[in-house]
């Protein structure tokens, strides 16, 4: 395999790739092994042609498009790691096209890549941006002991009063539109916070009011916006029965609750150090919004130009890691597509202007780290495999082994990013 590279205008480069004719018909046998169960030739028990019947039949090139999609990926990869391609750094999948495929003859194609623009540094230092301080009020030190005391809250059945507002009733429930069941409108011992607006319209405010085993109807109306297209704007009834009501009963505040939720004796140790808290994490906010000022600023003094297709390439992967995320939460594609009526082309579309700011910010920084000489040293790429090691709950040693060569390549481009934040920061 051969591989010549030419350099075009707009960060773009054409490989163009040569397989020999033994590779291609390789290729090409690949290509009849796995279609043969499928071909029928008078004459021939089904599977049992011999290729050359086969190509005889149905002409020389009917394997001809299996055999280059076998062929192209792995010619690819290995063309990538040829001496032509070294400097090349390529951050878009490539646009192929075949330029020449005959049987007894070298398979050729092209690969046109994009590649990483080079950036023209501005000033990216000495930026006069104040440095905030934050502080602590008293209504977010309420705020965050109400968190508290609610997590420290028990449930208290009731059984002799109807439903009242903030209270959690337990109901089943079944919704009809135009006299039909639909589909998700059922449930059972469902526990309802009466005025979380949880549920559609007024169906929350006509609860209040029923005792356990109190059977009725809810009537609502779906708004226009709903995500059914089949419910939007609908009347529609609510078959409810009330199985329990319950209230939440919060601690008071006093050296006591201090003593079961902290290392505190008394409650203003612990109002006090709560305090500490929130102003540490106001701070860490500050910091972070001075940090995307600096670096907004060093990115409009910065001159390149960035080639769509990153940035398509780019959206495409943002897509694909919410879509990781939400089947870790037990929800597919599929059914957020679905629920919110959007397609993959259209949540791309939507990814873009934030795919540009991170290829923006990521180019710049990096430019900003090699100017600077930044390194990360073996000891920074251990300490950053030890915490995602923590972060997983598995042994350092056991992280180590799971990252791959590559991966721990990403991670010093990763830290020497964060290293050139940071400088320009501070």
């Amino acid at each position: 395999m051969s591989v010549k590279v030419e350099k075009l205008e707009g960060n773009l480069a054409k490989l163009t790739i040569e397989c020999s004719a033994e590779e291609f018909e390789n290729a090409l046998n690949r290509a009849y092994l796995k279609n043969k169960k499928q071909i029928m030739i008078p004459g021939f028990r089904k599977g049992k042609a011999p290729r050359s019947m086969v190509e005889k039949m149905y002409g020389a090139g009917v394997f001809y498009e299996d055999a280059a999609n076998d062929l192209i990926p792995d010619a690819y990869e290995k063309a990538l790691e040829d001496e032509a391609c070294k400097d090349l750094d390529i951050v878009a999948q490539p646009d192929i096209d075949v330029t020449q495929i005959g049987k007894g003859e070298p398979f050729i194609f092209t690969a046109e890549v994009t590649l990483r623009p080079e950036v023209e540094l501005g000033q990216y230092k000495g930026f006069d941006i104040e440095k905030k301080t934050a502080e602590a009020t008293d209504e977010e030190l309420e705020t965050e002991l109400n968190r508290v005391r609610e997590q420290n809250s028990r449930m208290i059945d009731v059984d002799d009063r109807p439903v009242q507002d903030g209270d959690i009733a337990v109901i089943d429930y079944e919704g009809f539109c135009d006299g039909t069941a639909f589909e998700g409108g059922k449930g059972e011992n469902h526990e309802l916070t009466i005025g979380s607006h949880s549920f559609v319209d007024t169906f929350e405010e006509q609860i209040i009011g029923h005792n356990i085993g109190d059977e009725f109807d809810v009537n609502v109306t779906f708004p226009e916006e709903y995500h059914s297209e089949d419910l939007k704007g609908k009347p529609a009834v609510f078959k409810v029965k009330v199985n329990n009501i319950r209230f939440k009963e919060l601690p008071e505040l006093d050296d006591e609750f201090a003593g079961e939720v902290s290392d505190f004796e008394t409650l203003d140790e612990y109002k006090e150090d709560l305090k500490k808290n929130i102003i540490s994490r106001k701070q860490a906010e500050l910091d972070n919004e001075r940090r995307d000022e600096i670096l907004k600023k060093a990115v409009e003094n910065a001159k390149f130009e960035i080639p769509e297709k990153m940035i398509d390439f780019q959206a495409r992967q943002m897509v694909n890691d919410y879509a990781q995320r939400l089947q870790m939460q037990g929800l597919s594609m599929d059914m957020y597509m679905k629920y919110t009526g959007q397609t993959m082309e259209s949540m791309t579309e939507q990814m873009k202007d934030q795919a540009k700011m991170r290829i923006e910010n990521s180019l710049v920084l990096d430019a900003i780290a090699k100017a600077e000489g930044i390194e990360v040293t073996d000891e920074d790429l251990e300490k950053e495999i030890s915490r995602m090691a923590e972060s997983y709950q598995i042994e350092p040693e056991k992280m180590n082994e799971y990252v791959t060569d590559a991966e721990k390549d990403n991670i010093r481009k990763d830290l020497a990013i964060q290293k050139a934040l940071d400088l320009i920061a501070e």
